[in-house]
């Protein structure tokens, strides 16, 4: 508490999203996966057994909020740093606390680090003794993927939980509660919100929390009071507040267009499919949608007919987030055209599920091959072994003909190549190298 703040002016100035953050695990919202009753991470809270970890998940979902939950909760110290302004010095210096804290009192440290995946080689270096040691128990909270963005050793030491974009349902909630809370959130207004400004702003918050508190916090305080000082937020002050128009059709002709553009991509219709896709956007559906689901169908419907698809709508999709709509609609165009166009091919999807029913469903006899195994480190006899693999480049066309599949799955097939666009290729290159087609 500031002792010189009589009046609460600070915390009233606060943005909504940081007054009505949970301060425990009872209010918190979202993540049921990893926080329900029972849960492996909510257990090792309320025993304050907690080990380090590692959040990862979209911005807004609560990551930040469940480290102060933790560090309400846990009878340890707790030290909070941000990657991008902390370095080598203040990591040193929070271990040093560390120790002190564990030596003379007997208490744990956690250290919450945010963004952590802008920590480099050297910042993690001078962290993994602490880690190791269990002198800090640390939290980092990130929204890349920890495997690829983080020092794998790291990673490593570290349990990952990876948090999910809140359902429209939670963000409902979280706001028509932070419209009667007088204490912490917009209960001190004389004010009313529509039902379909409140549903259009959960649902186009795109799962972050933080996003739809700014969105209601602006709309409540920007719309002009009517005489008594009664305040109504309807619809269009919503879609200012997030800056997004509402669907100009209601959900179930959302879901048939989109249905009709996907069966359009799949029919090789580009004069249907280019309409639907325009029909979404301008009806104010999020054209990076329509960019994710032709992603899809560049595999799913065209596939090894013609592989440039994936490509084309992979591209699409990356210059349309780089740099937005209306210029980012004529990339999207051209691979909506594409992708109708080619060749088409249902293979790969055919493949996948059959590979991932035998995969779901292991038998004793589905070893890997002697020869086929990790050797690196192995006995006189796994040498023995690995010397009966066949290299592929010392045989004709790159190609010699053994086992690779486990022996109950030896003679099974699940790619089967069709005979349009590329996959005619793929026919031919088979028969050069003298494969069984």
């Amino acid at each position: 508490m500031d002792l010189f703040d009589f009046n609460g002016n600070a915390e009233a100035a606060k943005p909504l999203a940081e007054r009505m953050r949970a301060n425990n695990l009872n209010d918190f919202i979202g993540q049921k996966h990893i926080v329900a009753e029972g849960s492996l991470l909510r257990r090792a809270i309320a025993l304050d057994r907690l080990g380090s970890c590692i959040f990862y998940g979209p911005p807004g979902t609560g990551k930040t909020t469940l480290a102060n939950i933790i560090a309400q909760t846990t009878h340890g110290e707790f030290i909070k740093l941000n990657a991008v302004q902390a370095g080598v010095a203040d990591v040193k210096k929070a271990v040093q606390e560390a120790e002190n804290n564990l030596k003379m009192y007997g208490k744990r440290t956690y250290l919450m680090l945010d963004e952590c995946h802008r920590f480099n080689k050297t910042q993690s270096d001078s962290l993994l003794p602490a880690i190791e040691q269990g002198t800090i128990i640390f939290i980092g909270s990130t929204t890349e993927n920890p495997y690829a963005s983080m020092t794998p050793a790291i990673v490593s030491r570290c349990r990952v939980f990876e948090f999910r974009r809140l359902s429209p349902q939670d963000i409902m909630g979280a706001m028509q509660k932070a419209l009667v809370d007088k204490r912490k959130g917009l209960g001190m207004y004389d004010v009313t919100v529509d039902g379909d400004a409140l549903n259009h702003i959960a649902q186009t918050a795109g799962g972050d929390l933080r996003s739809a508190y700014n969105a209601l916090e602006l709309a409540v305080l920007t719309t002009p009071p009517e005489e008594g000082g009664h305040i109504h937020v309807a619809l269009a002050d919503a879609e200012q507040s997030i800056q997004k128009k509402a669907l100009s059709y209601n959900e179930d002709d959302y879901y048939d267009y989109l249905s009709a553009f996907c069966k359009s991509l799949r029919g090789s219709d580009s004069n249907a499919a280019l309409y639907y896709a325009m029909r979404l956007i301008s009806g104010g559906c999020d054209p990076m949608l329509v960019a994710r689901r032709l992603a899809i169908h560049s595999a799913e419907d065209v596939g090894m007919a013609d592989p440039r698809a994936m490509q084309m709508a992979a591209s699409a999709m990356y210059i349309l987030e780089k740099t937005g709509a209306p210029e980012g609609l004529i990339p999207l165009s051209e691979a909506i055209i594409y992708v109708c166009e080619a060749s088409k091919s249902g293979s790969v999807k055919s493949a996948m599920f059959a590979a991932k029913a035998d995969a779901e469903n292991v038998r004793d006899d589905d070893g890997v091959p002697a020869y086929l195994r990790d050797h690196s480190y192995d006995s006189r006899e796994g040498k023995k072994q690995a010397a009966q693999y066949k290299y592929p480049h010392n045989y004709p066309n790159g190609y010699v003909e053994q086992q690779y599949l486990p022996d109950g799955l030896k003679d099974k097939i699940y790619y089967v190549p069709g005979d349009r666009g590329y996959e005619k290729t793929v026919h031919e290159i088979r028969r050069q190298k003298g494969k069984k087609d």
